[in-house]
């Protein structure tokens, strides 16, 4: 499980890495913030009864061009019988195809780790997409659905609604 995560990780930074050695840059990196409402479900193998709630999500991130980004997620809250939500922090790269000048839909590739209950944190290689229609130049809505963790005994997804500004 550390190695997934070790590797994603590794490929963010390659990625990033990439994306900056393309020569001149005629894009000025773009830094962002964002608010989510987390519609989570935690799906246990084996019929033992979905937990679902909905919490909240921070994202922020920098823009490197229109096609790539690195972005992080940290996320609390919401509760179904009794499994509470502490945690997930995570780390993206983030790339985006756009469609029309007001509407881009993304990818999200990297890795979380996720706490419920105080019980020991889990990480896992997580992949994701969504949508972004900018209603304004610098404001956006955004969703999106990402598997955060994909272990034996359980999965754990959440589509988020929120919105975005852009610096």
């Amino acid at each position: 499980m550390k190695t997934q995560v070790i590797c994603a990780a590794a490929a963010c930074a390659m990625a990033a890495g990439l994306a900056h050695a393309q020569g001149p840059m005629t894009y000025q990196p773009s830094p962002y913030i964002g608010g989510d409402a987390l519609f989570w479900e935690l799906d246990p193998e084996g019929g033992g009864g979905d937990f679902d709630s909905t919490g909240l999500r921070l994202r922020a991130g920098v823009a490197f061009n229109d096609y790539f980004a690195l972005e992080g997620h940290l996320g609390t809250g919401g509760s179904d019988s009794g499994l509470d939500l502490d945690y997930l922090a995570g780390g993206f790269a983030k790339g985006m195809l756009p469609i029309t000048p007001q509407f881009t839909l993304y990818g999200l590739l990297g890795a979380t780790e996720v706490e419920f209950d105080g019980a020991d944190s889990e990480s896992d290689v997580s992949y994701g997409g969504g949508g972004s229609y900018a209603l304004m130049p610098n404001l956006s809505l955004d969703a999106d659905y990402v598997r955060y963790l994909e272990e034996s005994s359980y999965d754990f997804d959440a589509v988020s609604l929120g919105a975005t500004f852009h610096f």
